[in-house]
This record gives structure tokens, C-alpha cells and sequence, in this order.
């Protein structure tokens, strides 16, 4: 598959495409000491090209890849740097690009219900073709130097839970692991993911996961988060953090990040009307118990005012709420970010 095909397949039919983000903060044809800092996402990022309702808020007024009514967490890291979202084409490949696919986990296994999903080492096959691609433009040394001061963003893991060991009830892994063997098996495997030659990768654990519509439609009781998914996160983000110090002693130096987005979350869900939520509970497009079943579709309830609801669709933030997230990476405080206030800007 050609890079320019692969960054633009969208099949209808699936749960996947992919995402284009790029940090546009000049080019790397000026002097090395002014050059940007380029930004690569990878993992299971928020991204469908084909359902009505889904990008209703972005600025194109189309439907643009995002599982959201708006903005998604990249573009606001990229808004944050004061620029505007970019595609990769050309000598825009020098700013970045993202190779995330909706679906995919940690595990290969992982969303084999999906067709057609970018698994994690296939993003990172890919990646390694965009360097090839930039170095034919601008040559190793400076490819090499682009990767090295890159800023890089990869959020995986929920659906190891969510399409994996909770999809069915007395799933295969649910039979092999108790849940906490089971977190304790990814982190093992997500430890040797991560390799990528980037010196600031900012790595999102999962979110409070029993507490999404679906679940709440699924398996929650009268309006309360699911228990099982509740306590999988509370195992998998704190170990997600120690994984990444465990690293940063191997590497020497604070190379990764980890944003405690579990806490973020349960921010607005447990107190909405601070954040100026109508609801946490039912999601702004969907249909069934709190709007939890389905995807967002032209037969979908959709709510008038998106701002108002902390999930625009059974299992995905709003656009709000991702502004919300943002916003807590970036001011780095210890609640939040292991290191704590550490710049991740240009």
C-alpha cells in the first residue's frame, strides 16, 4: 500500500480510518535552531471518515476522520502549540502525521472483530516507511533529527478491555487471566512497544471505562459504572505510569510522559455541573439506555447542544470534554502528569 493511499483509506463498513494530524509551526527548512518540533500519534485514536453526525462541530462542517462531534484530543495539543491541523502531504510530511487506526489494542488479538485495523506494529511499520520518505527528501541526518526531537502522543489499552477480555461474557482471556493477571500481561506487552527513538512521547492511559454510556447500558446497575471495567482501569493506569519510569531510568532521562487521563475523567463524570455538563451519564448521540447503544447514526437520538454532554457517543468524548483533557496535560501538575510540569510545547 502506498503512503498516500494508507493515509487516506476510510472503509465504511468498519470501525477504522485514519487520522491526520500535523503540527504546522513553520517548516524544517529553517535553520536547524529555529526548526518545529514534528508530532506523531499513534494507537487508537478516535477517527471514522463515513458516519453522519460525527465531526457536526468541526470547523469544515463535514465528516473529517474524528470520533467526536468536534475537535479531538491532537488537534487540541496542536491548538495549544497556536497552530492550526494540517495533512501530511509533501514537505508537510516534515511536521508530522498520525498513523492511529479505532479498534486496535495493545494485544494483536485485539478488535479482530474489525476489518482492516492498523494493529501497533503495523503503525509502526508504517512509520518507519514515512522516514524513509522524509529521508529521501531532506536527507538521514535531518530525518534522524526530526524523530529525535518529535513530540509523540500514543493512547492504547481500553480496548484490550472493552473488545477484548470484557466483549463477551467468559471471553478467552477472561478464562486464561483473573483481571488483575490480565493488566499485569499488557503492561508486560505494551513495555515492548515502545521504542520508537523519540525523546518525549506522551503516553494516555485509559479513561474511566465503566463509566461510558455503553457500559452503563450494558452492564452498569440503576446509573452506576460498570465495577469490572472500573477496577481494570484502577489496576492498568498506575502500573501504565510505573512501566514509563521504569523506562525513563533505563533511558536516562524523563523521555516518557504519562497523562493520568482515568483521573481527568472522572473530573467531569463524578461532578458535571462543575465543568458545566448537563450529564456524564447519557451521551449526546446514540440510541438505547443513556444513549449507550450503537454508533452515532442518522437514526440516532442527537442532542441539540453538544457542549452540554461530557460523551458525544456511547463510548467517546466530546468535543468539550477533550478540550477539558487537554487542558489538564498541558498545565503538567503532579495530579496529573508523571513528570510532573514537564513542557511538551515546541
Amino acid at each position: 500500500m502506498t503512503m498516500a493511499r494508507f493515509l487516506h483509506s476510510s472503509p465504511a463498513t468498519v470501525l477504522v480510518a485514519i487520522g491526520l494530524v500535523a503540527v504546522v509551526m513553520g517548516t524544517f527548512l529553517r535553520p536547524p535552531a529555529e526548526a518545529a518540533r514534528a508530532f506523531f500519534v499513534f494507537g487508537d485514536s478516535l477517527v471514522d471518515n463515513d458516519l453522519p453526525h460525527y465531526g457536526i462541530d468541526y470547523s469544515t462542517d463535514r465528516p473529517n476522520g474524528r470520533f467526536s462531534n468536534g475537535f479531538i484530543i491532537p488537534d487540541f495539543i496542536t491548538i495549544g502549540f497556536g497552530v492550526d491541523v494540517a495533512v501530511p502531504t509533501g514537505q508537510k510530511l516534515l511536521v508530522g502525521a498520525s498513523f492511529a487506526s479505532a479498534g486496535i489494542g495493545i494485544l494483536n488479538h485485539t478488535g479482530t472483530q474489525f476489518m482492516n485495523i492498523l494493529r501497533m506494529h503495523t503503525q509502526f511499520q508504517y512509520f518507519e516507511e514515512y522516514q524513509k520518505r522524509v529521508n529521501t527528501l531532506v536527507g538521514s541526518e535531518r530525518t534522524q533529527q526530526l524523530v529525535n526531537q518529535a513530540l509523540v502522543l500514543i493512547t492504547v489499552g481500553g480496548n484490550d478491555f472493552v473488545n477484548n477480555y470484557f466483549l463477551v461474557p467468559y471471553s478467552a482471556r477472561s478464562h486464561q487471566f483473573a483481571i488483575p493477571n490480565y493488566v499485569k500481561f499488557l503492561i508486560s506487552e505494551y513495555w515492548k512497544l515502545l521504542g520508537l527513538g523519540a525523546r518525549r512521547v506522551l503516553v494516555m492511559g485509559t479513561g474511566p471505562m465503566g463509566c461510558a454510556p455503553a457500559e452503563l447500558a450494558l452492564r452498569g446497575k440503576e446509573g452506576q459504572c460498570a465495577p469490572e471495567l472500573q477496577e481494570a482501569a484502577l489496576l492498568f493506569n498506575p502500573q501504565l505510569t510505573q512501566m514509563l519510569q521504569g523506562l525513563n531510568q533505563e533511558c536516562g532521562s524523563p523521555v516518557f510522559i504519562a497523562a493520568n487521563t482515568d483521573l481527568m475523567h472522572r473530573d467531569f463524570i463524578s461532578n458535571p455541573q462543575a465543568y458545566e455538563f448537563v450529564t456524564s451519564e447519557v451521551a449526546c448521540c446514540g440510541q438505547g439506555p443513556y444513549n449507550g447503544i450503537g454508533l452515532c447514526t442518522i437514526a440516532s437520538n442527537l442532542c441539540l447542544d453538544r457542549d452540554q454532554y461530557a460523551f458525544w457517543d456511547p463510548f467517546h468524548p466530546s468535543q468539550k470534554a477533550n478540550r477539558l483533557i487537554v487542558q489538564s496535560i498541558m498545565k503538567g501538575s503532579a495530579e496529573y502528569m508523571y513528570p510532573p510540569q514537564h513542557h511538551i510545547g515546541p
